[in-house]
């Protein structure tokens, strides 16, 4: 039985701004439910002539877990086991040894585990479990997915960590993610942040590299933004944070899954209508990388029309030149 001294140093317990978070969302859910019990009755399921989710097959093999393969067993913060994040499960350990781990730079592991759990994981609305069982799987939301590259770096000895925020989210991602369900835009649009976004930071050559992995290369096509890459944050490219609500946690917190769960719950028709108009987009996204000659081609145009950005500024001490007297 985990002690509550344990709970706190894991990270496991909520943070001020995620409790006032969960407060006022769970607020205005109960109001919209509240407002529009009829509405929801009928959309809470899909019609059974209703066009109807199919998940796609899992796009990549497991390897099969082997001897000698080995996981980092440190109970330092950041690289131990966390809630639904386990670093030592075979799934996590096959594919983490597929990827380079124990046998390429950090640098390049992140960059290998980035790019898998990317492009090759597909997002999709579910409630949360084990990272095992996402593996298996192949699909989930932004955390199902963060939480895959969590502990493939923390399998392979590089410390990882969460970065959970409250957002709005650019237009063209509204128009997918929001639009498609009545029940969800009352609900987004009463509240207009409580929508949490889940990134990653890991720790290579003594700087924290933020990871988004959620959206895949289509599914950016597809919105008209660029194709990131490892160090790349989304905010200021596809979510504007909500000031104050940038936190950075050791472990997804307790209470997010039954939120997530309670919400699968209430609206299982809202959540396949937002699959569905994902997995469309992401289709949609194929075909306007491939008018572009593909992926790189596609990214140098939409890079291109971002204009001049702000340089990122990093401020470190430097030693002074001293005089005696």
């Amino acid at each position: 039985m985990t002690s509550l001294a344990e709970i706190k140093a894991n990270g496991y317990m909520p943070q001020r701004a995620y409790l006032k978070l969960m407060v006022n969302g769970g607020l205005s859910l109960s109001k919209v439910i509240l407002l529009n019990m009829r509405e929801l009755r009928r959309l809470r399921v899909v019609p059974a002539d209703g066009e109807r989710y199919v998940r796609p097959q899992r796009q990549y093999e497991i390897p099969q877990l082997k001897e000698g393969m080995r996981s980092c067993r440190s109970t330092e913060k950041y690289l131990r086991p966390t809630l639904f994040c386990d670093p030592h499960d075979p799934s996590v350990i096959a594919i983490a040894h597929e990827l380079g781990a124990f046998q390429v730079s950090d640098r390049q592991f992140a960059e290998n585990a980035y790019n898998f759990v990317k492009e090759r994981m597909l997002l999709e609305e579910r409630p949360i479990n084990d990272v095992g069982e996402t593996l298996q799987r192949g699909s989930g939301t932004c955390f199902h997915l963060i939480t895959a590259f969590i502990a493939l770096c923390r399998c392979a000895g590089i410390k990882a960590r969460y970065k959970i925020f409250a957002m709005n989210m650019i237009r063209s991602w509204y128009d997918v993610v929001i639009q498609p369900d009545p029940f969800i835009k009352k609900w987004y649009d009463s509240l207009g942040y409580f929508v949490l976004e889940g990134e990653g930071e890991v720790l290579v050559d003594g700087e924290w590299l933020v990871a988004n992995v959620g959206p895949e290369a289509e599914w950016q096509a597809a919105t008209g933004t660029t194709i990131t890459k490892l160090g790349e944050d989304s905010i200021g490219n596809w979510f504007h944070a909500v000031p104050g609500t940038v936190m950075r946690m050791e472990s997804m917190p307790y209470g997010l899954k039954a939120s997530l769960d309670l919400l699968h719950t209430i609206a299982p028709g809202s959540m396949e209508r937002v699959n569905i108009s994902m997995a469309a987009q992401k289709a949609r996204g194929r075909t306007i990388i491939a008018k572009a000659g593909g992926p790189e081609a596609y990214d140098k145009m939409a890079r291109s029309k971002l204009g001049p950005r702000m340089p990122r500024m990093r401020l470190e001490p430097i030693e002074q030149i001293t005089f005696d007297r």
